[in-house]
């Protein structure tokens, strides 16, 4: 027989029960419903549930099916009107546990005996000190997973495990030595410039903190309407299951778990261990999913990563925070604080939205190898046992988790410590840059001062030259001015020179020199004398005595010349100034001869 997929709802007067049953015939089904027993069948499909409330029949009954859809939906009324049956979408727990084919089972559980002991028991203190675990098992058979229900998984599956968990050899390790080994590790792991690099550097973080996952919606609707009525309202009118999760349910087995009073503990104390590593999850990926997310959420809770037992709601805040600090990307006490707030708000809307956090869970750790082996070890039977959980004990555990305190001090890494120092270096950085700028703009002063004292002690002694530059001139004046051929012949000196052939020389192959006494012309390489430096000579001589003839045979000349190769007569003709007073070379006021020798040779 197939289990179908169903799903219940309920108002005042009818729960209504609506089952898909694709392909079935619709001639051949049978339902059965008395008090809180329901029956379907419709070959091959057959589901039996058993209600939180009594239903009767009273010819208010009504059933339908939508053949496009292939469902039924049947209408059962309510034994007493106006009665909230709680618990309709904890389908798991709805489906009815399979009897034994024994004649006396070995254990059996009578009148729900463990949900009525649950029931009966007196309020659990979740401050009290509770005295150390005391191994009653042998020493190679140490409890853990669930309710700390397994033992010995791990001496058959090490090397596939030794990836998901960081205790080695869990087998034969007690409770207490994995708390110290856990605690040591942590110590080593943990790094103050990542620590302080994310605290002063904590752009990233504000804005992972901005993220809404859907609870916080859904808390807000509770609180409103919990605001305008003071009834009480269950969580399924504000968290929704999916379809996906819908079956998830359905696949798993129902099955009771007969827990000591220790061992419940050791339950509620490690959901909240689990809960708060997945909160963390979220906040850091916003809401999606990759290959970190598996890692994050068991490296965060010590309950999956070290199989820890806790005995406090403190130890477990302690324990999230010192993971959150030494292992995952981002590692600052505000996500500490913001996945603490987190899980106080799921733990509010009560079981529905821890189980859909569970299953959430479940899935992360179904799709990652080989992490999936966590599933049978706790996730699993979580979602089965949260089911039949009372509420009022999740809001007593919810309760005790917003009465507990975590401070940076309870952490044992010194991070206020840390902290303050960092504070006090920056200051100093901030004092060493303050002084620097004052000493470097003390220096502009002093030097712009400087500049000062230097520009007015120019301006003295250029005051001083101009007084000597006048004597100067006046001796000048005296002795003769300088012949303006003088600067002509500069020019000429520092002009490049260009031969017949056009080829560029060197501006510091020649220099003409002019004395007071006596003219003198002379050719002043700095070069190796060679033919290089002969041409040029005679190229010039050429172009100072062409200056005194006419432009048609100078050009001849310069041609007959260089084709003679015979040496130009040095010139002789010299006249005295105006004053009398020096020697001087007569040009005729031409064109420049050695550009006018190049234009013609190039004719």
């Amino acid at each position: 027989m197939i289990t179908p997929a169903f799903e219940l709802t309920q108002d005042p007067d009818f729960l209504t029960v609506k089952i898909r049953v694709p392909y079935a015939r619709a001639s051949e089904f049978d339902i059965y419903f008395e008090g809180e027993d329901f029956k379907f069948y419709a070959k091959p499909y057959f589901l039996r549930l058993t209600l939180p409330g009594r239903i009767v029949e009273d010819g208010r009954e009504k059933a339908s099916y939508n053949t496009d859809e292939g469902t039924f939906t049947i209408q059962l009324p309510k034994e007493v009107p106006g009665q909230y049956f709680e618990g309709l979408d904890m389908l798991t727990s709805l489906l009815a546990p399979k009897k034994s084919r024994s004649a006396k089972p070995l254990v059996e559980e009578i009148a729900a005996s463990a949900e009525l002991s649950e029931e009966n028991e007196e309020e659990f203190d979740w401050e009290m000190e509770q005295i150390p675990y005391e191994e009653s098992t042998p020493p190679l058979q140490h409890p853990y997973g669930f309710g700390n229900l397994r033992s010995g998984v791990f001496q058959r599956l090490q090397d596939e495990l030794s990836d998901v968990i960081d205790i080695k050899d869990p087998d034969q390790t007690p409770a207490e030595e994995r708390r110290r080994k856990r605690l040591a590790a942590e110590a080593a792991k943990f790094e103050p410039d990542h620590y302080l690099a994310d605290f002063f550097e904590d752009e990233a973080i504000k804005h992972l903190l901005k993220y809404k996952p859907w609870w916080i919606d859904a808390h807000k609707k509770m609180t409103a309407l919990q605001g305008e009525s003071h009834q009480e309202h269950d969580s399924p009118a504000f968290v929704i299951f999916s379809e996906e999760e819908r079956e998830q349910m359905r696949k798993f087995t129902n099955k009771s778990y007969l827990l000591d009073k220790r061992s419940r503990q050791h339950a509620y104390l490690g959901l909240i261990d689990i809960l708060l590593a997945y909160c963390y999850e979220i906040c850091v990926n916003e809401g999606d999913k990759n290959v970190e997310s598996s890692w994050n959420i068991r490296k965060l809770s010590a309950t999956l990563c070290w199989l820890e037992s806790f005995s406090s709601i403190h130890d477990v805040l302690v324990s999230f925070g010192r993971r959150v600090l030494c292992y995952p990307l981002y590692r600052h006490f505000g996500l500490v604080t913001r996945a603490f707030n987190d899980t106080v708000m799921i733990l509010q809307l009560g079981k529905a939205a821890v189980l859909k956090c569970l299953l959430d869970i479940h899935k992360i750790f179904m799709e990652s190898d080989p992490a999936y082996i966590l599933n049978d070890l706790f996730i699993t039977d979580y979602c089965i046992w949260i089911q039949k959980v009372k509420s009022k004990k999740l809001a007593a555990l919810c309760e005790s988790l917003q009465k507990t305190t975590l401070s940076k001090s309870h952490m044992g890494l010194e991070l206020e410590e840390l902290e303050a120092a960092a504070v006090l270096v920056q200051e100093e950085e901030k004092a060493l840059k303050a002084a620097g700028t004052v000493s470097k703009q003390q220096l502009l002063c002093s030097e712009s001062e400087t500049s000062d004292s230097e520009e007015s002690s120019s301006t003295s002694s250029s005051e001083t030259e101009g007084s000597d530059s006048d004597e100067q001139e006046s001796s000048t004046s005296e002795d003769g001015e300088i012949n303006s051929f003088q600067g002509t012949l500069q020019e000429e000196r520092t002009a490049p020179l260009i031969d017949c052939n056009g080829l560029r020389q060197g501006t510091d192959t020649s220099a003409v020199e002019v004395g007071d006494g006596k003219s003198k012309v002379s050719l002043q390489s700095t070069t190796p004398p060679g033919k290089l430096v002969e041409e040029l000579e005679m190229q010039i001589h050429s172009a100072m005595r062409l200056s005194e003839q006419p432009e048609g045979l100078a050009t001849a000349g310069c041609i007959s010349q260089e084709r003679e190769g015979s040496p130009v007569p040095k010139p002789d003709r010299f006249s005295e100034d105006a004053a009398g007073k020096g020697n001087f070379l007569e040009v005729s006021p031409k064109p420049n001869p050695l550009l006018f020798l190049c234009s013609t040779n190039e004719d």
